[in-house]
């Protein structure tokens, strides 16, 4: 594998720098300047992520977007990209590299062994520190939901949900989810 294109000795990478690099099965990050890299999920957390998707997208109403595959940046030197995000559909018709978080609802991170430090820890703090206003850990091999609302002094845990429970809430817009269609 050849390295990925660089920014300039000493400097910082930033969301513009991911243009130049390779399409291949790495997930590209960067926080604070420096650039993480992960390996594409597994199929298993996939077809969590996926079956999520489709439950949240069939309760989404009119101006609302789910999605996969695009990121989240509140500046230049961070940039991350979740399993799933909830967003207002203004913010794609802008366009750009990223997301603004202002118009980020939900971010949904399904917890790879791996990486979950990135997702439990690491994320968790910036997402809230963006103000994003619910973060949801999917945690496969438990079984469970994770739901954090953020509030004065970040992300509190509203609830943790096991595979048999039916999840009724009003944000980030009416819906409810029966665990057991995820996993």
């Amino acid at each position: 594998m050849t390295n990925p294109a660089r920014p300039g000795h000493g400097a910082a990478w930033t969301v513009d720098d991911l243009q130049s690099l390779p399409d291949d099965d790495q997930v590209y990050e960067i926080f604070d300047g420096s650039l993480l890299v992960s390996p594409h999920a597994d199929v298993f957390h996939g077809a969590v992520a996926n079956r999520l998707r489709r439950l949240l997208d069939r309760q989404a109403p009119t101006g609302v977007l789910v999605g996969q595959d695009i990121g989240v940046s509140a500046k230049r030197s961070t940039y991350f990209v979740p399993d799933l995000f909830v967003a207002r559909e203004t913010a794609v018709d802008r366009g750009g590299a990223a997301l603004d978080p202002a118009d980020v609802l939900l971010v949904v991170e399904v917890i790879s062994p791996s990486n979950a430090g990135r997702d439990l820890v690491l994320k968790r703090h910036e997402y809230a520190a963006a103000g994003i206003p619910l973060y949801w850990l999917v945690e496969p091999r438990k079984q469970t939901l994770t739901v954090l609302a953020n509030g004065a002094g970040g992300y509190r845990e509203q609830a943790l949900l096991p595979v048999g429970a039916v999840y009724r809430t009003e944000q980030p817009f009416p819906l409810t989810l029966t665990l057991a269609d995820i996993f």
